[in-house]
C-alpha cells in the first residue's frame, strides 16, 4: 500500500488534511452497492506519514487514532450497515410521539429516571465508552502463548443515548471489546454492533426503542403503547428487529456472530488490522423467522449448531439445529405453560436439555405494579429432555425438580441411563430495576455450582451443590461440548456482585457428602480493587488428544483504583497466581456479559 506522504505547517492542519483525502478516496474507489437485505460495509484504509516542519514530536487525535507527529498512522474509515432508511414519518408524528414520552415518563416516575438522576448501572466501569479503532502494538508483560492467536472478543451492553425512563443492564447497545493477537503482539478495538434498532436511533440522535428498564408498573403499558404508535405513524421501523446484539457471540460456519436472544443475530466480519466490521443481519437464507438464544451449543464432533428462542406467544418455545454448513432446520415447537426467561439451555450426545424455570413474563402484572419479569416459585420447575433430531415438541420428555432459577449451564453427558447437567444455580432471582440500580449492589448472585441426574429408565432426578462458592459465567474445554467434561471454570462473585477471581473445578473429585460437595480445586484472584470479567478457555492444542485443561484462560480485568484496563491471561491447567501475560490497554474496558475466542485458522476461513 503507497504512504501518503503529509508535511504540515503545524499539528492543527492533520484533521482537515486527512479528512479530505479520506473523502476523496471513498469518490474515487467506491460506489454504494446493495445486496438483498443490507449493504455491505465498505471500508477504506490509507497509510499516512506526517512531519512537521521543525521535527518536533507534538501529539495529535484523528477520529480514534491516536500518535505522535512523527508516526506512520492507519486511519480507516467505516461507512455504516444501511439497514434502510429511516421510515418517511411527518415532524409532526416524531414531535408528538416524543412529548407524550417525556410528558408521562416525567408524571409517572418523577425525579426517579436515567435522566433526573444517576443510574448506578450508567456510572463507574458500566458507564459507556466510545468506539475505538485498532490500536496496536499494545504493551505486553510475560510472553503471550502462541496458541492464542485469534481474535479475543468480549460483548456487552453500551448505551449510545442516554435513556429518558428507566434503564436495565440488558438494555446498552452491544459494544464489542476485542484483542487481536498474532505472534506474541496485541492490537485493541472496540466497535458497536450496527443493529437496526442502533442505525435508527443514531439517525435521530436519541433513545427511541423502548427498553426492558421501562416495562414497570402503569408506565410500562404505555411504553409498549408508544413503540406501537410509533411504527403505526412510521417513526420507527421494526421489521429488521430491535434488539441490541449486546450479549454474546459464537463461530460457526465461517461467520463470527454477535447474540441477542430477542433478535436475530449480526455476522460480524474481524479484518487482518484487527477491526470489526457489522456486515448484516444472519438469517440462514431467510429461513430464520424467529430470534436467537444468546446461547447456541456446537458440537465439536458433528460441526452442528443447536439454538432456540422462547416467545410471549405459544407454544412459547421453539428448538432447531443447524448444519456444520450453514443450513437451517425446520423449527421445532414445544408447547409450554406460559411464557418464560430461558437463557440458556444443554446438549449431550443424544439430547437437548431445556430448563423451564418460574422467572416467567408477566405482562399482567405491571398492572400491579409488577416488572415483566417475575419469579414465582409456586409454579412448577422442570428440567426436560428432548431427542437433538427430534421432530416433533411431544418428544420432549420432562423432569421435575425444587423450585429454583438457572442462569448458565456447564455442560451435560451421559453416562448410562443418566443424563448428567452440571450448571449455576440459585435459589430465586429478581431481575427488577427497581432501587436495586441506585446503590452499591444490584442483584445478589447466590449462585453455586449444581449437579442434575436425570434417570431416564426411573424418571427420578438427583441433585446435588458442588461448591460453596458465589460463581457465575462458567465456561469449560468447548471441544468436550456435550461429552464428559472433567474441568469448569467459574467467575467469582463478592457481596457486591463484582468478579474478583476465576476458580477451577474439577468434576471428577468425589467426597463423603452426598448432599454437598466441593470440587473446588484452584483459584486465580485478581486482586485488590481489580475487577475481571468473563475467563475464556484456550486450549494448547485443537481436539481431544491431550489433557483436557492443558490451555490457558483470558479475561479482561479492570483496576478501580486507576481507572485502567488489562487483558490477563493465566495458566488454566496449573493456575499459577502470576499470570502468563498481562496486555496493558489503551483506555478502560466496561463490565460486560459474554467473551469469545476466534482462531487465527477460525479468522482465514471467514466469508
Amino acid at each position: 500500500m503507497a504512504t501518503h506522504a503529509i508535511k504540515l505547517a503545524s499539528p492543527n492542519d492533520l484533521r482537515l488534511t486527512v479528512k479530505n483525502m479520506l473523502d476523496a478516496k471513498l469518490r474515487e474507489n467506491h460506489k454504494p452497492a446493495r445486496t438483498r437485505r443490507n449493504q455491505q460495509r465498505l471500508n477504506v484504509t490509507m497509510k499516512v506519514a506526517v512531519a512537521c516542519p521543525d521535527g518536533s514530536d507534538q501529539h495529535f487525535t484523528f477520529g480514534s487514532n491516536v500518535g505522535t507527529m512523527k508516526d506512520e498512522v492507519w486511519i480507516s474509515t467505516q461507512p455504516k450497515v444501511d439497514h434502510g432508511e429511516t421510515p418517511k414519518s411527518p415532524n409532526w408524528a416524531i414531535s408528538l410521539c416524543d412529548i407524550l414520552e417525556k410528558k408521562t415518563m416525567s408524571w409517572a416516575l418523577g425525579n426517579d429516571t436515567c435522566e433526573k438522576e444517576e443510574c448506578y448501572l450508567l456510572s463507574d466501569n458500566y458507564a459507556p465508552v466510545e468506539e475505538m479503532a485498532p490500536t496496536t502494538d499494545l504493551p505486553v508483560i510475560g510472553t503471550i502463548p502462541a496458541c492464542m492467536n485469534g481474535m479475543f472478543a468480549r460483548n456487552g451492553p453500551n448505551p449510545k443515548f442516554k435513556p429518558l425512563g428507566g434503564y436495565h443492564w440488558f438494555d446498552g447497545d452491544g459494544m464489542i471489546h476485542g484483542l487481536k493477537i498474532k505472534d506474541g503482539k496485541a492490537t485493541y478495538v472496540a466497535r458497536y454492533v450496527q443493529t437496526a434498532k442502533l442505525q435508527q436511533e443514531e439517525r435521530y440522535g436519541a433513545s427511541k426503542f423502548f427498553k426492558v428498564g421501562d416495562l414497570k408498573g402503569i408506565p410500562g403499558y404505555f411504553v409498549i403503547f408508544l413503540q406501537l404508535l410509533r411504527r403505526i405513524l412510521g417513526v420507527l421501523d421494526c421489521s429488521k428487529g430491535y434488539g441490541t446484539g449486546n450479549t454474546s457471540l459464537v463461530f460457526h460456519n465461517k461467520k463470527l456472530l454477535a447474540l441477542h436472544e430477542q433478535d436475530k443475530p449480526y455476522n460480524i466480519k474481524v479484518s487482518e488490522d484487527g477491526d470489526l466490521h457489522t456486515i448484516g443481519l444472519e438469517d440462514f437464507e431467510q429461513k430464520l423467522e424467529h430470534p436467537f438464544t444468546a446461547h447456541p451449543k456446537i458440537d465439536p464432533i458433528t460441526g452442528e449448531m443447536f439454538l432456540f428462542t422462547y416467545q410471549f406467544l405459544a407454544p412459547h418455545l421453539i428448538y432447531r439445529v443447524v448444519s456444520k454448513d450453514g443450513i437451517a432446520g425446520e423449527p421445532v415447537p414445544i408447547t409450554m405453560p406460559g411464557p418464560v426467561l430461558m437463557h440458556d439451555f444443554a446438549i449431550s450426545e443424544n439430547y437437548a436439555c431445556f430448563m423451564d424455570l418460574p422467572l416467567r413474563l408477566d405482562a399482567m402484572g405491571l398492572a400491579t405494579g409488577g416488572f415483566v419479569f417475575k419469579f414465582d416459585p409456586s409454579r412448577e420447575t422442570r428440567l426436560g429432555l428432548l431427542p437433538r433430531n427430534a421432530t416433533s415438541g411431544s418428544q420432549i420428555r420432562w423432569f421435575k425438580i425444587p423450585p429454583c432459577f438457572i442462569t448458565h449451564a456447564v455442560n451435560a453427558w451421559e453416562e448410562g441411563d443418566e443424563v448428567i447437567l452440571t450448571c449455576c444455580r440459585r435459589d430465586e432471582i429478581n431481575l427488577n430495576p427497581d432501587q436495586e440500580f441506585k446503590k452499591e449492589k444490584a442483584w445478589g448472585i447466590g449462585s453455586r455450582l449444581y449437579e442434575y441426574r436425570m434417570n431416564l429408565k426411573t424418571g427420578n432426578v438427583k441433585h446435588s451443590q458442588l461448591s460453596n462458592l458465589d460463581a457465575e459465567f462458567p465456561r469449560i474445554n468447548s471441544e468436550y461440548t456435550g461429552r464428559k467434561t472433567a474441568f469448569a471454570y467459574c467467575a467469582i462473585f463478592d457481596e457486591t456482585d463484582k468478579i474478583t477471581g476465576v476458580v477451577k473445578y474439577d468434576l471428577r473429585k468425589e467426597s463423603s457428602s452426598a448432599e454437598s460437595r466441593e470440587l473446588k480445586v484452584g483459584v486465580f484472584e485478581y486482586g485488590t480493587g481489580r475487577v475481571g470479567g468473563e475467563a475464556i478457555f484456550v486450549p494448547r492444542n485443537s481436539g481431544m488428544d491431550g489433557p483436557e485443561d492443558d490451555g490457558y484462560l483470558i479475561s479482561f480485568v479492570h483496576n478501580e483504583i486507576n481507572d485502567t484496563s488489562e487483558a490477563v491471561i493465566i495458566d488454566a491447567k496449573t493456575m499459577d497466581p502470576e499470570p502468563v501475560a498481562v496486555v496493558k490497554l489503551p483506555r478502560r474496558v466496561p463490565h460486560g456479559f459474554h467473551a469469545h475466542f476466534v482462531s487465527e485458522e477460525q479468522l482465514r476461513q471467514q466469508d
